[in-house]
């Protein structure tokens, strides 16, 4: 499917990430036994690196055009112009700046990856976002994906008086009444290493999709979809006891998560009855299939 970018001029609502509830040892949700030897926790740096061959794209295809309308306009010309990147929507897999640039396609996240390393390259500010949307479910094989969404503004050029622009890949978005927070690149790494191993626990790699979880909990360890998804690897390896650690982690740093409440209250179905009761949720939530988050 092309895909298409929504474009607004506006000021930023900012926000900040919530801060880890006092007490809380999110390390311990972490059982590095049960998989090792652990592949090598993957380098952040990796996401937002630009290639040889987008460095020459802009060289040739972006700066040309920056001294009639400056970088950011030429950099959206380039976005949105036929013949130009020619991006394409792609929800799997999870790709890098890089690898969204070659493939010439993927998901929201990989293409705000892309669209920030460019601008980055460019030397335009970047402001990096969550977005509140109504929840989107997809099922791939036995496991559903709860699908979250992120976008990005563009500053003018380095301290110009400018409005931000928003950018944005998913299609029918009401950009003016769209809720949205400013998110660093630490979370969106973290973002991106849950998408990674979402996927590999797809493919039955569970060493790897842990190695990838791992990674999200080195970049912040406050982002709570990641035990979730720890949470269900567990449950699929039968370490029960470690699957009901993260998924309540989950729902300390985010109590409101009804992905991770469902995935415990099914959790503790397994349990013994005594047992059951003395973990009872305080609100028992509807049953669903296991579920995670990834940000598209």
């Amino acid at each position: 499917m092309k895909t298409w970018i929504a474009l607004l001029t506006s000021l930023l609502l900012l926000g900040c990430a919530a801060p880890e509830p006092h007490g809380l040892r999110a390390e311990a949700a972490f059982d590095d036994a049960l998989f090792a030897p652990l592949p090598p926790v993957p380098d952040a740096r990796a996401l937002f690196a630009v290639s040889p061959a987008m460095r020459r794209y802009l060289d040739e295809r972006v700066r040309p055009r920056a001294h009639r309308g400056g970088s950011r306009q030429a950099l959206l010309q380039a976005l949105s112009t036929p013949g130009e990147l020619r991006l394409d929507y792609d929800g799997f897999p999870t790709r890098t700046a890089a690898e969204a640039f070659e493939a010439r396609r993927g998901n929201c996240l990989s293409l705000v990856l892309m669209t920030a390393a460019l601008a980055g390259e460019l030397g335009l500010p970047v402001r990096l976002h969550e977005v509140r949307v109504a929840a989107s479910v997809e099922q791939v094989a036995e496991l559903r994906f709860i699908i979250g969404h992120v976008n990005l503004g563009l500053g003018g050029a380095p301290g110009a008086a400018e409005r931000w622009l928003i950018v944005d890949f998913l299609p029918g978005q009401d950009l003016r009444r769209q809720q949205r927070r400013v998110i660093d690149e630490r979370r969106v790494a973290a973002m991106f290493m849950n998408n990674r191993a979402a996927e590999e626990l797809v493919q039955g790699r569970a060493r790897d999709a842990y190695a990838w979880l791992r990674g999200a909990h080195a970049q912040d360890a406050r982002f709570a979809p990641l035990y979730n998804t720890l949470g269900v690897l567990y449950r699929r390896h039968g370490a029960l006891a470690q699957a009901e650690r993260a998924l309540r982690t989950a729902l300390a740093l985010d109590p409101l998560d009804p992905h991770a409440r469902a995935n415990l209250d099914q959790l503790l179905q397994l349990q013994p009855l005594q047992q059951r009761r003395a973990a009872a949720l305080p609100q028992p939530a509807r049953a669903s299939p296991q579920a995670r988050r990834v940000a598209m």
